[in-house]
């Protein structure tokens, strides 16, 4: 999916060549998907952060984007699809917390259809104007309550959170489809991991994955 934007390849810091020094970072820490690589190698993040923050854009850590948020780390986001993918065919997809736009760009690569919910409207309408000029048609952004999900184009085979709950929100659990995966952090005793929620005919089997550190996730508009 081609890009359109003139500063898209950057320079310096933001060029083609650090990006593919991020991906074979991400290579080394474990991810092995060709497809993920690939959607991480494409996407420029250095176009969702500050232009203050640019030089800083590849390196595996994540970065303020206002409003009391963060663009994740790169490893975090393709360990995310990475489980997501995993033996699957890939569907239709539900990422909770758009934020600035990048995993929403990166998941754009690999899933058919993504849909992405954010509470924020400042951040909404952000992310908006990051992506217009990616032209990603496979690609729906709402503003809403992250914890009701996106009913109208439920099932998704896939949902994604962007944001740490206390507890998996039972109207994602509602909305995950028959043999569907959700991959989120869940906050425990003041840690949070990422854990993998996988449907089956019978409920929902929960593993662990890594630990991670990301925003705690709020109910409402914003």
């Amino acid at each position: 999916m081609a890009a359109a934007l003139k500063n898209t390849a950057g320079i310096g810091m933001t060029s083609q060549r650090t990006r593919a020094r991020m991906v074979e970072r991400l290579r080394e820490q474990g991810i092995r998907d060709g497809r993920v690589l690939a959607a991480m190698g494409s996407v420029p993040r250095h176009l969702f952060v500050e232009e203050a923050l640019a030089s800083r854009a590849y390196e595996d850590t994540a970065l303020p984007i206002g409003f009391a948020q963060t663009i994740s780390q790169p490893y975090v986001v393709a360990k995310m699809a990475e489980a997501l993918l995993a033996g699957k065919s890939p569907g239709r997809i539900l990422e909770v917390g758009t934020g600035c736009g990048y995993q929403a760009a990166v998941l754009a690569q690999l899933f058919p259809e993504v849909y992405s919910i954010e509470r924020i409207k400042g951040l909404h309408e952000r992310a908006r104007l990051n992506l217009l000029g990616l032209r990603l048609k496979n690609l729906r952004l709402a503003h809403g309550d992250g914890y009701a999900g996106l009913e109208k184009a439920a099932p998704f085979q896939s949902i994604i959170l962007a944001a740490a709950p206390r507890e998996v929100p039972e109207a994602l659990l509602r909305q995950l489809a028959p043999g569907g995966r959700m991959v989120l952090p869940l906050e425990s005793k003041g840690a949070q991991r990422l854990v993998l929620v996988e449907r089956n005919g019978r409920g929902f089997i929960e593993s662990a994955l890594d630990a991670v550190r990301f925003v705690p996730m709020t109910a409402g508009k914003a």
